[in-house]
């Protein structure tokens, strides 16, 4: 049950944002939206408020907006979509996306301000009986400062400078209990890696709570990080330098049961990783997704006319039956690998 209302909070929620950044978008442009939906198939509830049907649908995957002058018979509607400018289209189309960087911007942010930020430390959370650092007397708790005179602060760092060091004297700094004193020990060489080993394990990491604004431009930072490096990672499997690691529908909601069940930072955070993959992933010029859209707009603005309806919705229409079948070929992929 734990991944199955996980699954729901994500998907309703990376959805509900898409959807919101194309409605208010719409309603700025002052295109009349018929309706905000969430979920698709049959309504299981809807509420009309002004000019706009607001309806939660029963299956919780997907969701759309209906805006006037989509339809043949509804083209001329003044308030209608295709009435607009290219520009104003353009930003209706792209904002939904744009959403879902926001959305991962604030998620990030409640962690990092409510929950905290991992911070990796030093401590030592068990020492292995006849190893190196037992031998010295490490305890559990202890805290290494220094590696042969270098400060240390991160495990990361401190695992670097001992690996380096295998069959050679190192001097460790240590704090206990408010005190300070030195240990100097050999670490064993571990023959397959070649590295030097003592025989301790970390504690784990600690969060470390932010301030608001700090909280705010580290999610941003984190966001735009992290888009880029999706981006690089698309661009390497497109050019063949990385092998394509494709998760459909049924592995991301095993990941969602995963996370949920570690804990909600770890929850969080992944919705905010899916979010910009899913932001990213619309504005591609795939067919049926927004991205195409986008570029039947780019080509309208430069042939300054609008290309026939009926040749944009058979692209649509080729690219929705292509999306449908990668879809089926990912999630057999997922269920083999699970169940496999």
């Amino acid at each position: 049950m734990t991944t199955f209302w996980a699954s729901i909070f994500v998907f309703g929620l990376l959805i509900f944002f898409h959807e919101l950044g194309h409605f208010l978008a719409a309603k700025r442009a002052d295109i009349k939206v018929e309706e905000f939906a969430i979920g698709m198939g049959p309504k299981v509830f809807s509420k009309q408020k002004g000019e706009t049907l607001y309806s939660f649908r029963l299956l919780p995957l997907g969701g759309f907006i209906k805006m006037a002058g989509m339809e043949p018979d509804d083209i001329n509607n003044e308030r209608g979509f295709s009435r607009k400018t290219v520009l104003q289209r353009m930003v209706v189309i792209a904002s939904g996306s744009l959403m879902n960087f926001v959305l991962a911007a604030v998620l990030f942010a409640i962690v990092f301000a409510f929950i905290g930020v991992p911070i990796s430390t030093t401590q030592v959370g068990n020492v292995l009986e006849g190893r190196p650092a037992y031998e010295a007397g490490l305890q559990k708790g202890d805290i290494i400062k220094e590696v042969n005179g270098e400060q240390v602060t991160s495990w990361q760092q401190l695992v670097a400078k001992i690996h380096a060091n295998p069959n050679q004297e190192v001097n460790l700094k240590i704090l206990r209990d408010q005190e300070t004193f030195n240990v100097t020990l050999v670490p064993e060489l571990e023959p397959k890696e070649g590295i030097g080993l003592i025989g301790i394990e970390s504690s784990g990491v600690k969060w470390e709570t932010k301030g608001i604004f700090e909280s705010l431009y580290l999610a941003v930072k984190q966001t735009v990080q992290l888009t880029a490096l999706i981006l690089m990672a698309l661009g390497q499997m497109v050019t063949g330098q990385m092998a394509a690691d494709v998760v459909g529908p049924v592995g991301i909601v095993q990941e969602i049961g995963n996370h949920a069940r570690v804990g909600v930072p770890y929850l969080l955070n992944l919705a905010a990783i899916i979010s910009i993959n899913l932001g990213l992933i619309n504005l591609l010029p795939i067919p049926a997704l927004d991205g195409s859209r986008l570029v039947f707009l780019l080509v309208e603005a430069i042939r300054r006319k609008p290309l026939a309806p009926e040749k944009e919705n058979f692209v649509h229409l080729i690219g929705f039956a292509l999306l449908i079948f990668l879809i089926i070929v990912v999630t057999y992929k997922d269920i083999s690998r699970i169940f496999g």
